[in-house]
């Protein structure tokens, strides 16, 4: 196989029927300059990075803020051995003064898209302010320009700095849940895993948001799904192969970079798992929660009806996005030991 191309067509099923979208969230889908969604492929990468950076929002410290709402600072921790700083953007609600629980969370795109900052006012809005607790957004290094073991070295970096500074910060560093979205739950996962082996700083939950898990691009629905859901199976393959290079498929690749590869998965925080029974994630989303139970540990695993990769972002006033946001925080509740509120 060349090197430079995915292999979207690797042997695997042949399916039939697609799962039906959501009206509601179908008809996201129809708004103007919302779709439809070209794959990306080694030959239109650089052009829609190129794209990514230009047009996706890049908020500053102050716009965080919200007017006061929220205390925001830009912290810089030691990166790996021989890389730079990591920034780390934190968030808390404004005049909270004891340790806050903490949300450690890694942003989507692909590996190679996305930037710290974007995803933290609908963070802040959904669970800042509600749960009382503190957002920290990793900005870890992209592919291709930055291939594993990199972006994954950034963010345990600075779990083991934020945890070891955790009481300067008021921070509570008993209480941090690691999460993400797409890319940033498959680092999420992956992060789970490294701080485990190596004995880093033990975190009380993850929480796992249409995890990017699996390079292989061999479960049913990723070929069910192909050309069909907003991230396709091209489109996996081709952040797969900027992500891992030329180990890209390899037989012995590390669990920490692609953990659906994991074969122990005993001893692993309490993991929240969703994704949409209409996405290329949705089978290895439901085999690595099979795999949590099976090794014995704690999964709370949904699969929403209906719903593509990304629902949440395109469809944030759907019925089914909705359900997904109050499942999602009371399983934080859960997690922190927040009591509900009044």
């Amino acid at each position: 196989m060349d090197p430079a191309q995915p292999s979207p067509a690797r042997s695997g099923p042949t399916p039939g029927a697609v799962p039906p979208f959501d009206s509601e969230l179908r008809a996201a889908l129809t708004v103007p300059g919302d779709g439809p969604w070209e794959p990306i492929t080694p030959d239109n990468l650089a052009a829609v990075l190129e794209r990514d950076r230009a047009t996706r929002s890049r908020p500053a410290l102050a716009e965080l803020g919200a007017d006061g709402l929220f205390d925001v600072a830009e912290l810089r921790a030691p990166g790996p051995p021989g890389a730079p700083e990591v920034t780390l953007v934190s968030a808390r609600p404004a005049g909270t003064a004891g340790p806050l629980p903490v949300l450690y969370y890694m942003h989507g795109g692909g590996m190679v898209m996305g930037n710290a900052p974007s995803v933290l006012p609908k963070l802040l809005r959904d669970w800042a302010l509600p749960l009382g607790l503190a957002v920290v957004s990793v900005e870890y290094r992209l592919a291709p320009g930055t291939r594993y073991p990199g972006p994954l070295e950034d963010c345990y970096a600075g779990l083991v700095w934020l945890a070891a500074h955790a009481a300067g910060l008021r921070l509570d560093a008993e209480r941090v849940v690691i999460g993400g979205k797409s890319a940033g739950g498959g680092l999420a996962a992956a992060l789970a895993l490294l701080t485990r082996d190596r004995g880093g700083p033990v975190p009380i939950g993850q929480l796992l948001l249409c995890p990017m898990l699996d390079d292989r691009g061999r479960t049913f629905s990723s070929h069910q799904m192909a050309g069909v859901d907003t991230w396709d199976r091209t489109s996996n393959a081709t952040a797969w192969q900027a992500l891992l290079g030329e180990r890209y498929g390899a037989p012995d690749l590390p669990p920490y970079a692609a953990p659906a590869r994991a074969t122990d998965l005993s001893g692993l925080p309490p993991a929240y798992i969703d994704v949409g029974s209409a996405e290329t994630f949705r089978d290895e989303g439901v085999a690595y929660a099979d795999a949590l139970w099976r090794a014995g540990g704690r999964a709370e695993l949904h699969v929403w009806p209906g719903a593509f990769h990304g629902f949440d972002s395109l469809a944030p006033l759907a019925a089914l996005t909705r359900d997904a946001h109050e499942a999602r925080t009371r399983w934080l509740r859960r997690i922190l030991g927040v009591p509900e509120a009044g």
